[in-house]
């Protein structure tokens, strides 16, 4: 099979629409259409079908984009053992991060690696499923999701784990409830909220303390950006559901962080990327810089993962087979 036209293939399934892939590429989306009907034409099976105007991925054709994965990374692979070689690789690499993330990690990171280190760093802040299509515009992504929500399909991307950060409530210094150091889900009941946008991570948040104080939630403002969230919050115009560690910075004498008691709110915050990817040398180098950026940030502030934890297992695995496969080892020569 052509691997162009398999890589098509993967875009299609990373970006959603012949459109956005011909975009990406820039190609026509008529050039797209004719390079996957030729795939097509090799395939004994149905890999795309079309759902309304749009046209996707079949199961089989989603095995395909997977195995596509599989030779681009051996491609990479090979391209960077040249690189090596030759102490040649010149591309920046690409970072991007929900905004509280980059908040908290994009300088700490600078400062890890120099301010020439060749980053090339985004804010890109999306609903949760859209966080692995970003894998095809970004080298590494910052995302984040809630304990409770499926894990990442590692058919598509690695997984990286950085952070289990507990979720607290944010308040004004003058809010009835700021003397506490814990609250209850029954102080909560009467509160009007700041949320963010339905299908972003923290919103099922609410929801989850709904279920709790039995009743739903008010929320009177939706704002995604934290530091708009904390304007609010100060005023005194409602109280938020903010992450412990990456809205640290947002905290002053005007808005405290508070933990609900006797329930565990809790987001993970994960590295995605590409098999192809993490096969480039400098791209493992500022992931590792990542992973050191985080211990240090949480390493007071936020609880060890649980011995049982799902989440943990799932990263683990993705991440220990490709240490098997030999991407994550020490640089080449």
């Amino acid at each position: 099979m052509d691997m162009n036209r398999l890589r098509l293939l993967r875009e299609l399934g990373d970006r959603g629409s012949v459109t956005a892939v011909a975009a990406a590429l820039h190609i026509s989306p008529s050039a797209v259409s004719q390079q996957l009907a030729a795939l097509q034409s090799t395939a004994p099976v149905p890999l795309t079908e079309r759902q309304g105007r749009r046209l996707v991925l079949t199961d089989a054709g989603r095995a395909l984009a997977a195995a596509a994965a599989r030779v681009e990374e051996a491609v990479a692979l090979a391209d960077d053992t040249i690189s090596a070689y030759l102490a040649r690789d010149e591309r920046p690499v690409r970072v991007s991060a929900f905004h509280s993330a980059g908040l908290a990690l994009f300088a700490p990171l600078l400062r890890e690696l120099g301010p020439h280190a060749g980053l090339s760093l985004a804010d890109a802040d999306v609903e949760q499923e859209a966080f692995p299509g970003l894998t095809a515009d970004y080298d590494l992504v910052v995302a984040h999701r809630l304990a409770h929500q499926p894990a990442w399909e590692t058919d598509r991307v690695v997984v990286t784990p950085l952070l289990r950060e507990p979720l607290d409530i944010a308040m004004s210094s003058t809010h009835r409830l700021a003397q506490k150091a814990a609250i209850s889900p029954s102080d909560l009941v009467d509160e009007r909220w700041v949320s963010t946008h339905e299908g972003f991570p923290l919103a099922g948040v609410l929801a989850h303390l709904g279920a709790r104080m039995g009743k739903a939630p008010r929320i009177d403002h939706r704002v995604n950006e934290f530091s708009v969230t904390a304007q609010i919050v100060r005023a005194g115009a409602g109280i938020a559901v903010m992450p412990r560690l990456t809205a640290a910075p947002l905290v002053d004498e005007s808005m405290v962080l508070r933990p609900v008691a006797g329930v565990s709110l809790v987001r993970h915050v994960d590295v995605l990327a590409r098999p192809a990817a993490l096969a480039r040398t400098r791209v493992r180098e500022v992931l590792a810089a990542l992973r050191r950026v985080a211990t240090a940030a949480s390493a007071p502030a936020l609880p060890p993962p649980h011995s049982g934890d799902e989440h943990a297992e799932q990263t683990e695995r993705s991440t220990d087979e490709h240490q098997r496969r030999g991407h994550l080892a020490e640089d080449r020569p």
